[in-house]
């Protein structure tokens, strides 16, 4: 288990680090866009107060709260499920879900939002969503366990 708390304390710094870095640092709050590589890789603000795509983005205190007490009843049952894997492999899928969940919900806790900036668009389709490295974390540690669970090794 100490390798998957390592993976997800390290998911979560790069997730806030990025934050701090592109929505305080390059001041992405009050610009609220920048381009990168457009149409590619373009930085949007987006506070979201719901789930994926602004799901349940009501604006509530129940809301927030509902959502952050949920995030982490769910990383906490990844942790538990997680102790049953060994080696770096499972760490790296159960520490990115863990981490990049527990990011997500630092930001409503802070914030009262998840701040989304990442926007990915091509060939003349412009992506009206946002997203945020957390997400990514999320997103791979999930589709790892949904097509590499087999290969995992177990403990006795």
């Amino acid at each position: 288990m100490g390798k998957t708390v390592i993976i997800a304390t390290l998911a979560f710094l790069i997730d806030q680090i990025s934050k701090w870095y592109v929505v305080f640092h390059l001041d992405l709050k009050t610009k609220f866009a920048i381009d990168v590589l457009p149409p590619l890789l373009n930085f949007r603000m987006g506070w979201n107060t719901g789930i994926n795509f602004g799901l349940f983005a009501n604006h509530s205190d129940i809301m927030r709260w509902g959502l952050t007490a949920f995030t982490i009843l769910i990383s906490l049952a990844v942790l538990w499920y997680a102790r049953n894997f060994k080696g770096w492999g499972a760490a790296l899928l159960f520490g990115s879900i863990i981490g990049g969940a527990l990011g997500n919900a630092y930001d409503r806790v802070v914030y009262g939002a998840v701040a989304d900036f990442l926007n990915m668009s091509c060939c003349g389709w412009e992506n009206p969503s946002a997203f945020n490295v957390a997400d990514i974390f999320v997103f791979i540690g999930a589709f790892g366990l949904i097509f590499f669970s087999e290969k995992l090794k177990k403990r006795a």
